[in-house]
Parts: structure tokens; sequence; C-alpha cells
């Protein structure tokens, strides 16, 4: 029986939770950040700040104690927000043990390193590190719905290893060798979704949402590439898949954000309604563009979204300078 330890208590990670005590074969912890938190799960049995309506089986452990959490485990499955993975890795690397995994399921890139989950990882600690990525609504695993994720890890043997603890009868798990690709494509659907959001908040139709989606796939495979991924990874589960999902689906909180700035409303207006939760898009927008910038990169969609979370554009002008670029072949 594998040891996992659930790292961050969000709605992602609580559907992992979930689904993995539900499949069977593992003793499973779950760690909140917040004690507070933690004391609910425990009380109520349901995540109501982040997770309502689905009941955590009672043989999840849940605890706010992170070296507690991770003492003797298998795999630490970090699902904490892109920009708090560096600190719990830190916390935890002295304690660590050579075997012990650490499995990436969080969706950014890092700020100001611009650095992709794993290569923040390794930048701390040499134990074997994997992604999970693919495009899965937290709501939709905890219910059970079918649905399909990728594994990544530049050594087989270990992303097979995730694949047989993840595989159940509504999770179905690929391998791939492709890191970069893989987390890449996770990451940078995110500001594709808020732009696709926008797109439905101006009413523009579902022309221009279909093309926003294209062109979307189109800048993120370019910089995946130019980052040492592969162009079929972007049209897998990691890159299209994901993508459609949270540019099309109602669930999307990336996509919710860009629709309340293409109605009009204020970035930060929009973050107050969210209580907490996080639209990891808003941040890998800067750091997709540093990445951009760096390996030369054009990336118009990225850049005209960051010019209205960050620079107070007007998503109507954004829309109309990506409508005027010129003329290119596809």
């Amino acid at each position: 029986m594998s040891r996992i330890a659930v790292l961050g208590a969000g709605a992602w990670g609580t559907a992992l939770a979930v689904t993995l005590a539900r499949r069977g074969g593992h003793d499973l912890v779950l760690w909140c950040h917040s004690s507070a938190l933690a004391e609910q799960l425990q009380e109520h049995g349901e995540n109501l700040p982040y997770l309502p309506g689905f009941t955590l089986p009672a043989d999840i452990t849940v605890t706010s104690d992170l070296p507690g959490a991770i003492f003797e485990a298998d795999i630490l499955l970090c699902v904490t927000p892109s920009q708090h993975l560096r600190g719990v890795v830190s916390h935890i690397a002295p304690l660590l043990t050579r075997n012990q995994i650490i499995l990436s399921a969080s969706k950014g890139l890092e700020e100001g390193s611009f650095l992709r989950m794993s290569q923040v990882i390794a930048s701390i600690t040499d134990n074997p590190v994997a992604v999970l990525s693919g495009p899965s609504f937290a709501q939709e695993v905890a219910a059970g719905c079918p649905t399909a994720l990728v594994a990544a890890a530049h050594d087989s043997l270990l992303a097979q290893t995730i694949q047989q603890d993840f595989s159940s009868s509504t999770l179905r798990v690929y391998t791939n060798d492709d890191v970069a690709g893989v987390e890449l494509g996770g990451a940078l659907k995110n500001v594709i979704a808020l732009a696709s959001g926008v797109v439905h908040g101006l009413n523009l139709g579902h022309n221009s949402a279909a093309a926003l989606i294209t062109r979307g796939i189109a800048e993120m495979t370019r910089l995946a590439v130019a980052c040492g991924g592969h162009r079929q990874t972007l049209a897998g589960l990691s890159g299209i898949g994901d993508l459609v999902l949270t540019c099309t689906g109602t669930l999307s909180r990336n996509r919710s954000v860009g629709i309340e700035l293409g109605r009009g409303r204020k970035l930060d207006d929009i973050l107050q309604g969210l209580h907490g939760k996080v639209a990891e898009g808003i941040r890998s927008t800067t750091a997709a563009l540093g990445l951009a910038a760096r390996y030369e990169v054009e990336m118009p969609i990225t850049e005209q979204m960051d010019a209205i979370l960050h620079h107070n554009k007007s998503p109507k002008d954004a829309i109309r300078d990506l409508m005027s670029r010129p003329g290119r072949d596809e």
C-alpha cells in the first residue's frame, strides 16, 4: 500500500484525495496550510470553502502538520498554488528521504524566475520529480466523471509508477517523457483561457472564440518548442485537451475572470469575489512573457492579455489590436 501525502487542500487537492480514496489501495494524508481549514474538514467532512458538496472519505487523514503529513510518504503530491510551491518544498526538503517522489499537480510558472514547477522543485531537492496535468475540473473528478490525465517524468519508470498508483475506473493516466511540454501546456492554457473569457464577456460570438483557441494553441506550441518541449505534446491532453476545457467550460476560474474583465469590471474587484481561490493565469501571463522574451518567441494573445491585466488596457482595444496585426501565413 502506497502512502500518498496530498499537499494542498484547495479544490484540486481535495478532489485528487477523494478520487484516490475511492480507488483504494493507498494510505492517504491531506495537508491543509490553514489549521482552521483542517479543523473544519475534520469536523464536517466536507471542504466547504473550496469543494462543497463532496464528502471526504473517512480514511483520509487531515492535518495541518506538514512534517507529520510527509513522514514515510512514498509520493508527495503538491497541489499548492504555483507561487507557494517553493516555500512548501523548501520547508520539507531537509526532512525528505532519497526515494520519496515529489509529484507536482500545480499548473503555473514562478514569477521572477519563470521556472516551471518541476524546475522549482529540482532547484531545491534531488528527489525524483514528476508532474501530473491534463483537462480536469476538480468538481468533475470528485464526482467520479471519467477523466484522462498525463503523468510526465524524464524517467519512464517513474511516470509508470504514477500511472499505476493513480489510474482507476474513473481516472485514466497516460505517460509522457516530455516534462517541459506537459508543464508549459498546463500553465499557458490558463492565459489563453483568460483571453477566451474576455471574448465571451464582450459577446463576440463563436467565430471569435474558435479563432482565439486555435491561435492560442499556436503560440503555446511556439513557446513550448523553444523551451525544449515537443510539438506533439501540445496536441495532446496537456495542450489542446486542457486548453479546450478551460476556454469553454463554465467551471473554469480563469475563463470566469476573463468574462468579468470583458464586461468591464476591474481586476481587483474580480479577485475579491474569488474569496481566496486562485486564477493561475493572472500571474502566469507575466512569467510567460518573460520566457517568450528570453527565447524571442512572439505571443500576441499573451501580450494583449498582459496589457489588460496589468496596464489597464481596454479589452475592446486589445481585440482590435489583435485583429489589425499584419497579415501572415498560418
